[in-house]
């Protein structure tokens, strides 16, 4: 037995030796031809082996490629562009901007015209007639007490000659300017209240009272409610038609307490009515608010329009932006800047460098204000000599970078 296991042990140490020579390199000369096939890899073999990196190759397109996309350069320009304050808010109009029109007395409604919601109407439009029976009271009662007072005078001229020829009483004469004074003071309260309903007593008479009245619109304006139609009976104190004048219209602009303490009187305000399309107004910052609004953690600021008005439509909420200052930038089209997580930077290139492809690097910049499609710069690195900036197609310039990155990630 122990001469068995004697032999086993040996067999297993030869074929271990055996396994062992197969795994090195076989030597030159050995009989084999080996080249440059190694276990080991070289550094430069093209396979990422653990912590290697790629070096880094410049970003290149064809001109081909760039003419297809519309590739377009360019330099920073020299503009105003302005730093603003977004806000939020809509068209306001003034207390004295709204009007009621009610029936300066009780009556029936006559005669009524042809208005609807929205229309326009002049100051001093008749909108109906109104009756009742007590206007034509009204009328008689001044008529008589002007005949009254007419004779009345008389009768103080004829008091007064007696007395001065001893020949009348000085009490009768007292009796009868005191009956004129009643009668004045009668007369002048009825033609008020004549006038105030817009009848006029400098050519009443019996034949020509009147048995209704107008009513009118009290101011120019659009018409934002109606509530009356003929044969209806009509009170002072309920109103027939509301009309809102459109002259004192401004902006009602709620701007955030973060950013209260950048707005000043006259500043330039530019906004939008959505609502009524992409369309550019303008005003001017007139009046700043002095209350708080806790909920909103808003002030409310108050603007002139200024040149085109928008179409007048009460409460229209719109998008503002209120402009804190005025002078000239270098500034490039937004588009020409790409913005990667928290870091801007554009291209350039020089496109005449080579006649096959463009090389392209990233320039470093910060990114300020944007106004009216341009975005106020400040350069990081500096722009090499002979290279121009990518104005039209930062974009896909951009992509091809990130579609490199990917090719060479296994």
């Amino acid at each position: 037995m122990n001469h068995i296991k004697y032999i086993i042990t040996i067999i297993t140490i030869l074929f271990v030796v055996v396994l062992s020579s197969c795994g090195h390199k076989h030597t030159e000369g050995d009989g084999h031809n080996h080249g440059s096939e190694e276990t080991t890899h070289s550094v430069d073999d093209g396979h990422n082996h653990g912590g290697e990196e790629h070096q880094e190759e410049g970003l290149h397109l064809s001109k081909a490629q760039a003419e297809t996309i519309g590739l377009e350069f360019g330099s920073l320009s020299s503009i105003k562009v302005n730093d603003y304050v977004k806000a939020t808010g809509s068209l306001g109009l003034p207390p004295n901007a709204y009007s009621s029109v009610s029936a300066k007395t009780n009556g029936i409604i006559r005669g009524t015209k042809k208005f609807v919601e929205g229309n326009y109407i002049k100051k001093g439009a008749v909108i109906a007639y109104l009756e009742n029976a007590d206007l034509i009271v009204t009328q008689q009662d001044y008529l008589e007490a002007q005949a009254q007072l007419h004779l009345k005078r008389l009768e103080v001229e004829r008091q007064n000659t007696l007395v001065e020829s001893n020949a009348g009483v000085t009490k009768n004469l007292q009796n009868a300017q005191a009956e004129v004074s009643v009668l004045e003071a009668k007369t002048q309260g009825l033609a008020k209240q004549l006038s105030f309903l817009g009848i006029s007593t400098s050519n009443l008479s019996p034949s020509n009272i009147q048995q209704q009245i107008a009513i009118v619109a009290p101011m120019s304006g659009y018409i934002s409610k109606i509530n009356f139609h003929n044969g209806m009976y009509a009170q002072s104190s309920v109103s027939l038609m509301d009309i809102i004048s459109s002259e004192h219209l401004h902006l009602e602009l709620d701007v955030f307490e973060k950013d209260i303490a950048n707005i000043k009187k006259g500043q330039k305000i530019s906004y939008t009515v959505p609502a009524l399309g992409q369309t550019i107004y303008y005003g001017t910052v007139d009046v700043i608010g002095k209350e708080f609004n806790s909920n909103s953690k808003t002030i409310r600021i108050h603007g002139h329009l200024d040149g085109t008005k928008p179409t007048f439509l009460k409460d229209l909420f719109i998008n503002a932006k209120i402009y804190l200052n005025d002078v000239e930038s270098s500034a490039l089209p937004e588009n020409a800047i790409i913005n990667d997580g928290g870091n801007s930077f554009i291209y350039v290139a020089n496109e005449k460098a080579n006649d096959d492809e463009i090389e392209f690097e990233k320039i470093a910049v910060i990114a300020g204000a944007t106004d009216n499609g341009f975005t106020a710069v400040k350069l990081i690195d500096t722009i090499p000599d002979g290279m121009q900036i990518v104005t039209i197609g930062a974009y896909y310039v951009y992509a091809q970078s990130k579609a490199g990155e990917l090719e060479h990630e296994h």
